[in-house]
């Protein structure tokens, strides 16, 4: 997994970036949904990924 920081804000610690890994590149800041006690299992894939712009889900297990 690697981090490539692409803009930081001179007026705050914003930043915009992307996360690298095996599966993919993911662009920051992004929304990530976390799957604790199967929340998400609930959810199909599309639905986070085209009414949610998720580019990545959490899982806890």
């Amino acid at each position: 997994m690697n981090f490539e920081l692409l803009h930081t804000d001179p007026g705050s610690s914003a930043r915009a970036g992307l996360i690298s890994t095996d599966h993919g590149t993911i662009e920051t800041p992004i929304f990530m949904p976390v799957g604790t006690v199967g929340s998400v299992k609930g959810v199909f894939h599309r639905d986070l990924a085209d009414e949610a712009g998720a580019q990545i889900i959490l899982g806890n297990t």
